[in-house]
């Protein structure tokens, strides 16, 4: 993936940070949106912060050639972080409190007849309560996460 962070410094790009800063590591989403503008990185990109995914989103991505969702996760077998491409996928979540992002993709699919590459990094959080501020191991894992993105990019990161 060397390239990813240069390809989604386009106008047709969206970096989209899910998540909320008032529930400790469920802020990894926001804060990796943040280290980007922090470093100058993928100006060009639109850069969003929602704390869970709506239907409107589905009209949102149609507008964008490629999309990386940025994403805390719970998943015990998630070391640190993860890079994956996602699928369109109708389930069950268009009747719960929050859509995923493959039901998302799968409705803008259904109804803009255009779905954009879509990448979704989780990085692995451990707390959940109702504080700000990252546990010192979320942190960890958004710094091996901003790490390799800037090793990628052939850069030191500013906050290192």
């Amino acid at each position: 993936m060397p390239g990813l962070l240069a390809d989604l410094n386009g106008a047709r790009s969206l970096i989209h940070g899910i998540g909320n800063v008032g529930r400790q590591d469920d802020g990894l989403g926001w804060a990796f949106v943040d280290w980007l503008e922090a470093e100058g990185l993928c100006p060009r990109a639109e850069k969003r912060r929602h704390y869970q995914m709506f239907l409107e989103d589905a009209d949102l991505i149609s507008g964008f050639d490629r999309v990386l969702f940025v994403d805390a996760s719970k998943e015990p077998g998630l070391a640190s972080f993860r890079l994956d491409p996602v699928a369109a996928r109708y389930d069950l979540s268009f009747t719960s409190h929050a859509l995923t992002i493959p039901a998302v993709m799968a409705i803008c699919k259904q109804c803009f007849d255009r779905v954009p590459e879509v990448q979704l990094l989780q990085i692995r959080g451990y707390s959940w309560d109702l504080t700000e501020g990252l546990t010192a191991a979320a942190q960890a894992n958004l710094d091996a996460a901003t790490g390799f993105f800037a090793a990628a990019q052939g850069r030191v990161p500013l906050s290192a």
